[in-house]
């Protein structure tokens, strides 16, 4: 069978989306990525969540800004086409998002202004992950890349991800804020008088800590806000049919760690479930087994007396000790390998990218990251690791 590689959806995707736990090293192979198809002649944009210091140093930059900085087309390589990095800006996109569905200017002002929205927007659960997806549905149509590359939030629950967009809307739309819109209905500026006997009833004991003013705050926004409803539950729903286009591939990526590996095999049925195309697993920072050695504490003992080393005997017995605990290591992490290949038989493609000596913190590193996603892959990585194509 061909070597899996994942150079294929490089070059055929618009959108690839990699998705998996916290600590797997989800965003430097999206940063990984995003590298191997500008230097295969993709204009490509690597948007990310929550972006390791180390990611803009690996990608030669000072910080990651919500606004597009192109990297510097000597890391890129002869060649090699733009590559640009952006992060999530949530309470931007937020905004965004208000000012382009508030039915007029009033509306999107009075909500722009409200206390309410200045202090809960982009800190409420899973705005990251809804954010996130909008301005990808927003940036699919920008002529500048030929493909983004995104990151996702890092997340112990992988419906997060995957309900965002379903769970926003339901939010607006739920029965709390029906009542007390219903509660508020036909009202000007929101006051006490205007509360139902019940919901006033509720509504006073908060007022003992917020105060009228701060309630009157939250009746507006709420009513303001439900006017955007329909162009929410609109783009929810375009986000919703974009992650389900055969042009947007989701990368599934885990470690060997047993937790990570059955969140993987979660996330994977959850996307098959929901229809989305999750075309790879990458299995980051396996340790692989080396010959064993010929020689014995003996003669490794004379070699090390002959070198000058003191107590050679004990540094000759500690190094072998040392390589037979990376043995069983490696065998583990063999063993995790075959777990999650026989949980994901249905991603066509697994790649294996080996433990590396050290962090990723320059390009150089991105591109060693990208030869074992790609072609290389198969003449790095070991064929009992499970690096050929799934039938």
């Amino acid at each position: 069978m061909p070597a899996a590689s994942l150079c294929d959806l490089l070059e055929t995707r618009r959108v690839i989306v990699t998705v998996g736990s916290g600590g797997v090293g989800k965003t430097t192979t999206a940063a990984a990525l995003a590298l191997a198809a500008a230097r295969r002649g993709r204009r490509t944009l690597c948007l990310t969540i929550d972006p390791a210091r180390r990611l803009a140093t690996s990608l030669g930059l000072g910080e990651m800004r919500a606004e597009a900085q192109t990297i510097d087309p000597g890391l890129v390589g002869p060649g090699g086409a733009s590559l640009t990095a952006m992060m999530l800006d949530v309470r931007r996109t937020f905004d965004e998002l208000i000012a382009r569905h508030a039915p007029d200017p009033a509306v999107r002002d009075r909500i722009f202004s409200n206390r309410i929205y200045r202090e809960l927007a982009g800190s409420l659960a899973g705005t990251a992950e809804y954010m996130a997806m909008e301005k990808l549905n927003s940036l699919r149509s920008d002529s500048r890349w030929d493909l983004i590359v995104l990151d996702t939030p890092p997340t112990a629950n992988a419906l997060d991800f995957l309900d965002a967009p379903d769970r926003l809307v339901s939010a607006v739309d739920s029965p709390a804020v029906r009542a007390i819109l219903q509660a508020f209905e036909g009202a000007g500026r929101m006051s006490f008088s205007l509360v139902s006997r019940a919901m006033a009833k509720v509504l006073s004991g908060f007022s003992q800590f917020t105060g009228a003013g701060f309630l009157e705050q939250i009746a507006e926004f709420l009513t303001d806000f439900h006017l955007l409803f329909g162009g929410f539950r609109e783009r929810a729903r375009g986000v919703r049919e974009a992650l389900e286009s055969h042009t947007v591939a989701f990368v599934l990526v885990t470690s060997t760690d047993p937790m990570a590996v059955a969140e993987a095999s979660y996330f994977s049925d959850r996307l098959r479930d929901a229809g989305m195309n999750a075309e790879a697993l990458v299995v980051n920072r396996v340790r692989f087994s080396q010959p064993a050695p010929e020689a014995t504490e003996t003669t490794i003992a004379a070699v090390l007396r002959h070198a000058g080393i003191a107590d050679p005997h004990t540094l000759a017995r500690t190094s072998l000790l040392a390589y037979r605990e990376l043995g069983d290591a490696a065998r583990r992490d063999a063993e995790q390998v075959a777990r999650i290949r026989e949980r994901t038989r249905s991603i066509a493609r697994v790649v294996v990218v080996p433990a590396l000596e050290a962090d990723v913190h320059d390009v150089a590193g991105l591109g060693r990251v990208a030869g074992y996603l790609c072609e290389a892959a198969a003449a790095t990585a070991p064929s009992d690791y499970g690096i050929e194509t799934a039938p």
